[in-house]
């Protein structure tokens, strides 16, 4: 009998990647998304089956991590042998906008989560998707599960209490929780708010003639930048082990905003000086300097490693963006990595 999974935030980038890593792994796969006026399932729309075949693999439900009727009843009505709570008010800047919104979903959303699944008559292996933006202002680098944590926003102050609530759920109940502590990771899936999308979209819409300037907040800003795809198979990983724990997932690198833009900029073969403006609009309250973090726990007991170096990743969103723009990558894109090229 093939396991079940179930997804919340499954209309995301993480949560697409991983229903179709799920999936193709034979599990069957159970979404958790909000209700809306308007559908948001553009990127798992592929996944679905022919509805007349008997084997539908791949189910959405209607619930909201604010609400724990809807957790319990999904969870009740599904019975999942693993959940992945990837839902959440997700973007750091917005959190400073709608802190109590994001405090609602990104941390008491996990609890109410934590407490359906303590309560569940059948063993159910638990991930929480945590961030490196709980690390905040670093007390070390690089950054590993035993870094202090220090938030500098309402969504990583949110994310430490999620973290936290995981961890003493296993330890009080012994729940087989675990909490991935993701560092950036990227793909063409990203939304468009996010920095990364924002450079290899607008970069696009510029060459397409639609936009003259994309505008941004702090280029100083450095991050660890992965590959979403590589990342969620390091969630199916985690809860795969003999015993639950936490794990960094990261590439080790750390690049700036900046490098960001020259990269993709330089693949285009334009020089981002005449394009780019600084925004005041996009600096954040409290900012966040660095982050880099240290995956070696995960390289020795999950035996995960990152694939996808920096300059790749520009690229393979790059080419995304070219052709959701009706552009032809092999025509507008470098095919050498541009001098003074990061990663």
């Amino acid at each position: 009998m093939s396991k079940g999974a179930l997804i919340t935030g499954i209309t995301g980038q993480d949560g697409s990647y991983l229903a179709e890593l799920l999936l193709a792994k034979g599990y069957e796969v159970h979404g958790l998304m909000r209700r809306s006026s308007s559908f948001s399932t553009g990127r798992i729309d592929h996944l679905y089956r022919d509805p007349h075949e008997p084997d539908v693999r791949l189910r959405l439900y209607h619930g909201d991590l604010s609400d724990s009727s809807s957790l319990i009843n999904t969870l009740n009505r599904v019975k999942p042998d693993e959940v992945y709570n990837l839902g959440a008010q997700s973007h750091v800047a917005v959190s400073f906008e709608m802190p109590e919104f994001t405090a609602d979903t990104a941390g008491m959303g996990n609890l109410r989560l934590l407490e359906a699944v303590r309560y569940a008559d059948w063993p159910i292996r638990f991930y929480q998707a945590g961030s490196s933006e709980m690390f905040g202002r670093a007390m070390e680098t690089p950054q590993t599960e035993t870094t202090s944590f220090c938030p500098r926003s309402p969504y990583a102050v949110s994310k430490v209490f999620a973290h936290w609530m995981t961890v003493n759920y296993r330890e009080a109940y012994g729940l087989f929780a675990c909490n991935g502590i993701l560092f950036n990771h990227e793909s063409p899936r990203r939304g468009g708010t996010f920095v990364t999308r924002k450079v290899t979209r607008g970069i696009a819409a510029i060459l397409a003639g639609k936009q003259e300037k994309v505008y941004l907040g702090n280029l100083e800003a450095k991050r660890d930048w992965g590959y979403a795809p590589e990342y969620v198979e390091a969630m199916w990983l985690m809860l795969q082990q003999p015993q639950p724990d936490d794990y960094v997932i990261a590439t080790g690198e750390t690049h700036s905003v900046r490098e960001l833009v020259e990269v993709a900029f330089g693949l285009a073969g334009l020089d981002w000086h005449g394009y780019v403006e600084i925004d005041p609009r996009y600096f954040r309250p409290t900012e966040v300097d660095e982050l880099c973090g240290d995956a070696s726990k995960a390289a020795a007991k999950l035996g995960w490693q990152p694939q996808t170096r920096f300059h790749d990743l520009v690229r393979i969103m790059l080419e995304a963006d070219l052709i959701e723009a009706g552009l032809d990558p092999d025509r507008h894109l470098m095919t050498a990595t541009p001098l003074g090229a990061g990663g």
